[in-house]
């Protein structure tokens, strides 16, 4: 495994996207718990999490309670793991998401999730996305509510702007440690939010990363299943699956990206931890920017 850094943290350079295990069609817990513990062996020191990964209506903090449990049964020490989860985001059950980052919420929030992960204070706790009914600066401030409480370590934000970023930054300081953007091959809107969060020494945890790229049979296609787009021609000259091309290619973009894609299988996840171990030429990376749409 090779590693990079979220504010002073060291974490592997892939993460796992947990919320796969907990969300519609999710599979049972015997075979999540399987695939958690497969991250672990694959030396996957980062995952993520948020208090809105469930499917049904009354069940909250369903994929954190999962993620704990996990961890208490391995059987190893996992005290090097960092689980970074999120709040501002709801679900009522009946597949629509909602937000609320009001201050009160978050801080709720936020002591719910401690409690449900069994943790002194969270390692990295992020506000999932901004509430358009509440001025961005009191969303961040409740963050740093909680970092004066101890409630949590380390604060991110997800699903932002460069201007939310600058203005987080400028009211969390050096405790603003991560932004959490979608970003893939196929979307590369946050761009802009990538180069500042590289100037700023942010980590930068693209969500949804395999955009756009078939993910091989593991988990069946989420994209073009073609096999001579370019990630599945140099995926087939590095003996690798296109997934973990585009993995790859993600860790080419900043020494700050690291990305946490999704597994509901323990084979998905060591697929992607493998990635890795991928090192692309520049011509491959140039081939591979050539053939994506253009970056905002």
């Amino acid at each position: 495994m090779q590693y990079r850094t979220i504010g002073n943290t060291t974490v592997s350079a892939v993460g796992l996207g947990a919320m796969p295990l907990s969300i519609e069609h999710r599979p049972d817990e015997r075979q999540a718990i399987a695939t958690l513990h497969a991250a672990l062996d694959a030396g996957v020191t980062l995952i993520d999490t948020a208090d809105s990964y469930h499917w049904h209506a009354g069940e909250a903090g369903h994929n954190e309670f999962l993620v704990a449990r996990a961890l208490a049964r391995y059987g190893r020490d996992t005290s090097h793991v960092l689980v970074a989860t999120k709040g501002g985001r709801g679900r009522p059950g009946d597949g629509s998401w909602t937000v609320t980052a009001s201050p009160a919420h978050l801080k709720h929030a936020a002591e719910a999730s401690r409690k449900r992960l069994g943790v002194e204070a969270i390692g990295l706790y992020q506000l999932h996305k901004p509430d358009p009914s509440v001025p961005w600066a009191e969303s961040v401030g409740a963050l740093r509510e909680l970092l004066d409480a101890g409630t949590i370590r380390a604060a991110g934000i997800s699903n932002v702007t460069t201007g939310q970023i600058r203005q987080a930054h400028a009211i969390l300081g050096d405790d603003l440690v991560s932004v959490q953007n979608q970003y893939s091959p196929a979307v590369r809107d946050s761009e802009p939010e990538l180069r500042l969060s590289t100037q700023l020494g942010l980590a930068f945890l693209p969500w949804s990363p395999l955009g756009g790229i078939s993910r091989s049979s593991l988990d069946g296609a989420s994209g073009p299943t073609s096999a001579s787009t370019v990630f599945h021609r140099i995926a087939a000259e590095h003996g690798a699956g296109p997934q973990q091309i585009a993995l790859a290619w993600l860790l080419t973009r900043s020494p700050t990206v690291i990305p946490v894609p999704g597994a509901s299988r323990p084979a998905s996840i060591q697929s992607s931890a493998g990635a890795v171990e991928i090192e692309l030429s520049a011509e491959e990376q140039t081939q591979l920017e050539d053939a994506l749409p253009l970056s905002g």
